[in-house]
């Protein structure tokens, strides 16, 4: 009695052995390449967003951060060229900075003489240009945020077109494995998408803050040149 209940306990192991699943191991080479000429494209378009928005991050980064050293005397030396008479001292300091600041300063000092209504205009025009500088290809970041995600959603559309019409090829017997390597092969797409959507969103409102942080630098010292001239002498 016992051997005959050894011998069934082995026979049910042989049988659960035999009934296992293998353990299916999941690589990112294998999903790109898995997913047919539609994911493969869908794919490389977005690891070139992905590229145009890495490059166009740290370009304006750099940029923008050079564009926000000024020393901290600037206004000061200014201001005392421009009590004292010495425009054009005042002009050559401007244009040894060249920074946003100093060329809004630069063009405030070349209307000295004129009503403060017009220097004060010229100014705001300059100061369009040079946020139209800094914000140079920052919208492109904006828009592969928002079509980064959409791009990928495509992908997964289309790859589970692809895979409902194998599905119906197959005589109409649904294959769970079939369907489910369709499904994880599509939203592969998708993720994709969402993780350059994301870096691209983080990157366009990082670099908006930033360019926002030198908007106002320019503002406070416009501000405090303009009020210099309307001290009274």
């Amino acid at each position: 009695m016992l051997n005959t209940l050894i011998q069934d306990a082995q026979e049910s192991t042989e049988l659960l052995n035999d009934g296992e699943s293998v353990e299916k191991t999941l690589s990112i080479i294998e999903l790109i390449t898995s997913g047919g000429t539609a994911g493969m494209v869908i794919i490389t378009l977005l690891f070139v967003l992905l590229i145009v928005a890495t490059y166009i991050y740290f370009e304006r980064l750099f940029a923008i951060k050079a564009a926000s050293k000024m020393d901290a005397n600037f206004m000061n030396q200014i201001k005392d060229h421009v009590t004292n008479g010495k425009i054009d001292s005042a002009q050559v300091l401007c244009a040894q900075v060249n920074s946003p600041v100093s060329r809004l300063i630069s063009k405030g000092i070349s209307r000295i003489g004129k009503p403060l209504e017009d220097i004060n205009t010229a100014i705001e025009n300059a100061g369009r240009l040079e946020v139209y500088g800094l914000e140079k290809n920052v919208s492109v970041l904006a828009t592969i945020s928002g079509a980064a995600p959409m791009i990928g959603f495509l992908g997964t559309v289309i790859g589970m077109i692809l895979s409902i019409f194998e599905i119906a090829n197959s005589g109409g017997q649904i294959d769970i494995k079939l369907l489910a390597d369709g499904l994880y092969t599509a939203m592969t797409t998708t993720v994709a998408g969402l993780i350059v959507g994301i870096i691209g969103y983080i990157a366009y409102n990082h670099l908006v803050v930033k360019t926002d942080k030198v908007v106002y630098q320019m503002e406070a010292n416009s501000l405090e040149f303009l009020d210099h001239l309307n001290e009274p002498i």
